[in-house]
């Protein structure tokens, strides 16, 4: 016996949906939740099949299961369970599963879709054969009850409570063709329409499965947030060092991180020194010094010195776990934009069935002839039958996706085309994103010694440098020629190194680092080097300098510099008439510095990873349609609250499955060549949509009054649905010579 679910807790709780469908499937559950006793709120979001409903007392889940049940469909509790980094949410991949369903009959439809092709192309061969006859109704069963089984069982749930959506108008369009061509066959007529049936089951089953791939894809974004987590962590017990499951450390235990690990719990450093790599959840390009009293956060990877930290937040209170919970939040968000085709599918379908019912009795009864009125009456259903309908996204998203992707663009659903269409800014990341990421020497002053020898030097003393900034250091020098070797080389964390460089009397101790390293070194700064590194700084570059013999002879400028296409990526945006601006947590020097080389005019910067979703959301208040841009971890929730997220493709695996948009090529001039090919999408779309409505709209009153046969209704409904094909081909040639 299954144990009874425990009741849900006063507050928020969030729960599995199934059998949703469309847009108005989604409407319905969420009414049904708010409607009981206890709800307050209920969010249900169909690309996700969640629902998240809050309470103002507690209510027992079997309740909201049972209500949900009665209109036809599933409601599950999300079981949680503490300890985790998201605060306990536990989900399975149900997506996955359908995927692989879909595909599966995607795999055994396409064959026989191909075989009733080549029999339409026999024409009368194909009327006259009783052995093609037989078989192709054995196909069409074969293909309705069973390829076509999901559309029709869900058509049936939703008559059953009343209600319609695409299934429904799929169901009685393959039905119709099925039912009249089987009984076509059983009295001996010509004109059959079994390949109708066949054709729309294949066509909308392929889009099924196109839709479910990326749902399931779309899902990974939580579970790639949490991977970044420590799985262990080294805690300091009575008895020395237990390594021990993250799970089991609590607030006050003290860990011990050793380089090149990753800081399990956010907490207070108590000993210890070492540059830590924050870029995952801050975006700094720099790693930050830590040191005695410093605050770490988990998932941060520390890249050089030793660390004793006590813990002050675990689990479900870390800075990774809030943005978990962020990117769990956005992604339950419902949007304001429900597919087109369901909801006029809605008035269509009983609008259809109608037409057809008064067709009927309207020639049976005044024109005295029932099988007239029968013929008319499949004749509104066959031509009123989804076909070129259900064709209208999924050719255009097939053609459009495969272009995109010899652009080197990855589009993951069709409700990203209609968002993009509205976007009228677009926000930057700058680390990885309009940078390089990557840290470069870009200028160098010298003060009474040659510019090879402070460089030589210099990149000496960096040469077993783990920092990234001594590293970039080294790497200049080499590149210039040889460099010397180091002895007794000694790290500093937070100033810098020293070296001893040569031997016998020619040795020299070289200090590279920042001014407190100078002071303690008890050498002196000239004031032609104190100018020029206060000028390096008001560009937005970090200074290092370079002493021996008690005195500054040269100060390096270290810069991230600006990808090659970021300037021409900010021009095009501003030639598409969008806004441009830059979010990052940099400091305002820097970050200014940076737009300022290439074009940008607004910039927000020092934003905290949370703050990023602020102010993606402060930006939608002023009633901007915004479109964000990223490639770290700590740009995933503002990917998901921003109407359209493009990830770069070479950041983060969490980035580009929270977003909606990506770059796989990392190239932030594709950006704007993204948005026009998305647009051209949804446009190409929305002129099927039109088509295939409009045809219907002209063609059932011709099929009501007489004036279309089925055989007639079935080669307009293929002459549409070739228009839909066309149309959609011509994507095709998208960014042959135009972004248009």
């Amino acid at each position: 016996m299954t144990a009874r679910p425990v009741p849900v807790r006063a507050e928020v709780s969030d729960f599995d949906v199934e059998g949703m469908t469309c847009g108005s499937c989604a409407a319905r559950v969420q009414k049904t939740l708010v409607d009981q006793p206890g709800v307050t709120e209920a969010v249900v979001n169909l690309a996700t099949r969640k629902a998240r409903v809050g309470f103002d007392r507690p209510v027992d889940p079997d309740l909201l299961i049972a209500a949900v049940n009665n209109i036809g469909y599933r409601l599950h509790p999300i079981r949680k369970e503490p300890g985790t980094a998201s605060g306990g949410l536990v989900t399975e991949d149900p997506d996955r599963e359908h995927e692989r369903a879909w595909a599966r009959r995607v795999l055994v439809v396409a064959p026989m879709a191909v075989f009733v092709l080549v029999t339409m192309g026999m024409g009368s061969v194909t009327m006259t054969n009783g052995l093609i006859r037989i078989t192709l109704f054995l196909v069409a069963t074969f293909v309705q009850f069973w390829v076509g089984w999901p559309f029709l069982r869900e058509a049936a749930r939703r008559g059953r409570h009343g209600t319609a959506n695409m299934d429904t108008l799929i169901s009685i369009g393959t039905l119709a063709a099925y039912l009249f061509s089987t009984y076509g066959l059983t009295t001996g007529r010509m004109d059959l329409y079994f390949e109708t049936a066949v054709l729309i089951v294949g066509f909308l089953s392929l889009g099924r499965y196109l839709e479910a791939r990326a749902r399931r894809r779309a899902g990974k974004a939580i579970r790639a947030l949490l991977e970044l987590g420590a799985k262990e962590a080294r805690k300091i017990t009575e008895a020395g060092e237990v390594m021990v499951p993250v799970e089991q450390v609590v607030v006050g235990d003290v860990v011990r991180v050793r380089p090149g690990e990753k800081i399990p719990v956010d907490g207070t450093v108590l000993d210890g020194s070492s540059a830590v790599d924050e870029s995952m959840l801050t975006g700094e390009s720099f790693p930050v010094e830590k040191g005695a009293g410093s605050t770490v956060a988990g998932a941060t990877l520390n890249t050089s010195g030793a660390l004793t930290i006590r813990a002050r937040a675990v689990g479900s209170d870390t800075a990774l776990a809030q943005i978990v919970r962020l990117v769990e939040e956005a992604q339950t968000g419902r949007g304001e934009v429900q597919r087109l085709a369901d909801r006029v599918s809605a008035v269509f379908v009983p609008v259809t069935i109608g037409i057809a019912l008064t067709t009927f009795v309207f020639w049976s009864t005044f024109g005295g002839d029932a099988v007239k009125g029968l013929l008319a009456a499949v004749a509104v259903l066959i031509i009123a039958c989804p076909c070129a309908l259900g064709l209208a996204t999924p050719t255009a998203i097939m053609v459009g996706t495969g272009r995109a992707a010899d652009l080197g663009i990855l589009i993951k659903s069709p409700e990203v085309l209609e968002q993009s269409r509205r976007i009228t800014t677009v926000v930057f990341d700058k680390t990885g994103t309009l940078t390089r990421a990557e840290m470069i020497v870009t200028d160098l002053v010298t003060h009474g010694a040659a510019e090879d020898e402070v460089m030589a030097l210099a990149g000496a003393a960096e040469a077993d440098s783990e920092h990234p900034i001594g590293a970039a250091i080294a790497a200049a020098a080499r590149s210039r020629g040889e460099v010397p070797k180091a002895d007794g080389f000694e790290a500093l964390a937070g100033y810098g190194v020293r070296a001893e460089i040569g031997a016998g009397p020619v040795s020299r101790r070289v200090w590279v680092g920042t001014r407190k390293l100078m002071a303690e070194a008890g050498g002196s700064i000239p004031a032609f080097l104190e100018d020029a590194a206060e000028a390096l700084e008001a560009d937005g570059k970090t200074v290092v300098f370079c002493a021996w013999e008690g005195e500054a002879r040269g100060v390096l400028g270290i810069a991230d510099a600006p990808k090659p296409e970021s300037r021409q990526a900010v021009s095009l945006l501003h030639d598409m008439g969008l806004a441009v601006a830059m979010i990052t947590g940099d400091n305002h020097r820097t970050a200014e510095a940076m737009a300022r080389r290439i074009g940008i005019d607004s910039v927000l910067a020092e934003v905290l990873p949370q703050d990023k979703v602020v102010e993606i959301k402060r930006l939608q208040s002023e009633g901007r349609v915004v479109a964000m841009v990223g490639d770290g971890v700590n740009d995933a929730p503002a990917l998901v609250q921003a109407d359209l997220g493009i990830a770069i493709g070479s950041g983060t695996d969490v980035a580009i499955e929270s977003s909606d948009l990506t770059l796989m090529r990392g190239e932030p001039d594709k950006v704007a060549l993204a948005v026009a090919l998305s647009r051209r999408m949804h446009n190409t779309i929305v002129q099927n949509l039109i088509w295939a409505f409009g045809y219907n709209a002209a063609a059932i009153p011709l099929a009501a009054l007489g004036f279309l046969n089925p055989a007639i209704a079935g080669a307009a409904m293929a002459l549409s649905s070739v228009s839909v094909v066309t149309n959609s081909l011509r994507l095709r040639r998208f960014g042959s010579t135009t972004h248009g």
